[in-house]
């Protein structure tokens, strides 16, 4: 199975595992900025150089021997879960993505036919009731998770547990775990640790 999800400097300064909604985004900026001295020109996400991904053939083998011989410091992140399935909601449900469409195509249709979900129209900038709107989201959830109807839960909302195990599970091991929330302190905390250009 490998190491899903890992990003690693190209220095091999740091090790990361990627928990979608725990500041991922910015980890991964910082990473970036340690090796290059700037940050990655749009989103990480779309970085296909500069930064080790496990999504990157050639990045797979200095990923695996780094985390194998435990001699690169390794981290991951978690968040509050309720605030991370609100970040979620509005950012991946409510929210036109980077392309300029929805999130997974078929997805919002599908929850608003069948939870009366609202996300504020087409270009979701439309007055609506979030509240209501994020309770019948949370009983979408509720439903992917427990009984993977009408799908499988998204990255996004899965257990945070789930993420983070898959590197331990393979033979890795955390450095250091630290909370979205105290999000300062945890990456200071990361970037004492490690050597950088």
């Amino acid at each position: 199975m490998g190491f899903p999800g890992t990003w690693m400097t190209e220095s091999e300064s740091m090790v990361y595992r990627v928990v979608p909604k725990c500041a991922c985004s910015t980890i991964g900026q910082i990473m970036f900025y340690s090796d290059h001295g700037e940050f990655f020109e749009g989103d990480i996400h779309d970085a296909q150089a500069g930064l080790h991904k496990w999504a990157l053939d050639h990045s797979k083998d200095p990923i695996t021997q780094r985390i194998q011989a435990h001699d690169t410091y390794a981290f991951t992140c978690v968040r509050n879960p309720y605030t991370r399935i609100l970040s979620s909601f509005f950012d991946k449900i409510c929210g036109i993505q980077r392309n300029g469409k929805r999130y997974r195509g078929n997805l919002v249709p599908l929850l608003i036919q069948k939870y009366g979900i609202e996300v504020g129209g087409d270009d979701g900038k439309q007055d609506f009731d979030q509240i209501k709107s994020f309770r019948r989201f949370l009983l979408f959830a509720r439903d992917t998770i427990r009984w993977r109807r009408p799908m499988d839960p998204d990255i996004h909302w899965s257990a945070m547990s789930g993420h983070i195990s898959t590197f331990i599970v393979n033979g890795g091991r955390y450095d250091n775990i630290f909370w979205t929330e105290s999000f300062n302190d945890g990456m200071s905390d990361v970037l004492k640790h490690v050597e950088t250009k």
